[in-house]
């Protein structure tokens, strides 16, 4: 049996979204925005998943929704275009961020300090989320942006949107968020929260990979970050991906049908995961499960190295990580562990297990099994974990 428990990272695609893809690499593949037949096939089905995903994200017809490669081109035309529009032609100078977002968000914000553009990095709790208070504590008159993950990719933890949003609304600072963690696990409704950037990738909920979008709110100006042509009203040039957008708005829609029921289920999967887990001793589990997306659980395991463990998962036939599949080869130390206070030591041990509606009981089951068995081996070759042992006359 292979298990694949790294849906953080990526998931399978829906088998009815490859049904729903691939009359659109052979049969109907015009280009949209041509007038003769061949564009006017496919443009009716791109309107269709056009409509699917703004239903889905509840964006109003006053809305821009801007299909791009992934949420990491989106997250990078967000605070670039700010740089852009009103930092280096206005007076704001000042971005703030999370200190554990996704890397997408960090690099770019790297980029503009060497650029002069000032950035705070919040600090987290002890839950690993940023509280609204904090943030509000760090606008100035000088911030352009506030860029808060919606949940957080490693832990699942939910941050408070709501809260922070209507703090920048009052403080006149432009609101976005990276929601890739959050679309097609928990409700995004874009009417009952105030936000002026979203972003979102398909390959999180069972759509293809290569495919992602922004969310405006308004339509409000956003310079460009590709030139070229008309496409999606000039606000993104390049030919439009017709199979993959097709793909994403089904994906969308199946991901956001029935989500309370779909998500229960997943939900009492990771906690029967997560209870057998914590029933070992020196385990650990980051975050309060009520505030974590549904599918997710990083948890460290004192005296075992996230690697070696990984080793023998992979070992059983099982999918895992040690933390974001965008820096994972790095093999240093889990970042958010390391955000929220734990010692280095600790933070070497974290492994994330992300579950999908695909994952089975059986398989849970088969994972705790493997976990142990893994947990026990490493334990006896662990110097460190003798070392703190209790000694017995």
């Amino acid at each position: 049996m292979e298990i694949y428990l790294d849906n953080n990272a990526t998931t399978m695609v829906d088998p009815k979204v490859v049904e729903a893809m691939v009359p659109f690499f052979g049969q109907m593949y015009g280009n949209p925005n041509s007038l003769h037949k061949f564009g006017t096939q496919t443009h009716a089905a791109l309107t269709k998943a056009v409509d699917q995903v703004y239903k889905a994200l509840n964006a109003a017809d006053a809305d821009d929704v801007i299909f791009t490669s992934c949420a990491t081109e989106s997250n990078n035309w967000v605070l670039k275009s700010v740089w852009l529009d009103h930092i280096m032609h206005g007076h704001k100078n000042h971005i703030v961020v999370s200190e554990v977002e996704h890397p997408s968000v960090l690099t770019t914000c790297r980029f503009l300090e060497e650029q002069g553009v000032k950035v705070t990095y919040l600090p987290v709790n002890d839950q690993g989320i940023v509280e609204a208070h904090t943030v509000k504590s760090f606008i100035t008159d000088r911030t352009a942006l506030v860029s808060i993950m919606w949940a957080n990719n490693e832990t699942g933890m939910i941050f408070p949107i709501k809260e922070i949003g209507e703090i920048c609304r009052e403080k006149g600072v432009l609101f976005h968020t990276d929601a890739v963690q959050a679309v097609g696990k928990i409700p995004v409704d874009l009417q009952a929260v105030h936000v002026d950037f979203l972003s979102f990738s398909a390959h999180k909920f069972h759509g293809p990979k290569g495919i992602g979008g922004l969310y405006i709110r308004n339509s409000q100006a956003l310079s460009p970050l590709l030139h070229g042509g008309e496409h999606m009203g000039g606000r993104r040039s390049g030919t439009l991906n017709v199979p993959y957008i097709v793909g994403m708005g089904l994906a969308m829609e199946l991901a956001t049908q029935n989500m309370s029921a779909t998500s229960a289920k997943i939900r009492a999967l990771r906690d029967r995961l997560e209870d057998a887990l914590l029933q070992l001793p020196d385990v650990f589990v980051v975050g309060n499960r009520a505030n974590r997306t549904p599918n997710t659980l990083l948890i460290s395991i004192r005296g075992v190295e996230g690697e070696g463990m990984l080793w023998d998962l992979n070992n059983a036939h099982i999918g895992a990580s040690t933390g974001s599949a965008c820096a994972s080869e790095d093999l240093e130390a889990n970042t958010v562990m390391l955000a929220i206070g734990a010692d280095s030591e600790l933070a070497h041990t974290g492994i994330r297990l992300s579950l999908s509606r695909f994952t089975t009981e059986a398989e849970v089951d088969a994972v705790i099994d493997a976990f142990k068995k893994a947990v026990g081996r490493l334990r006896a070759i662990s110097s460190s974990y003798a070392k703190v042992q209790p000694t017995h006359s």
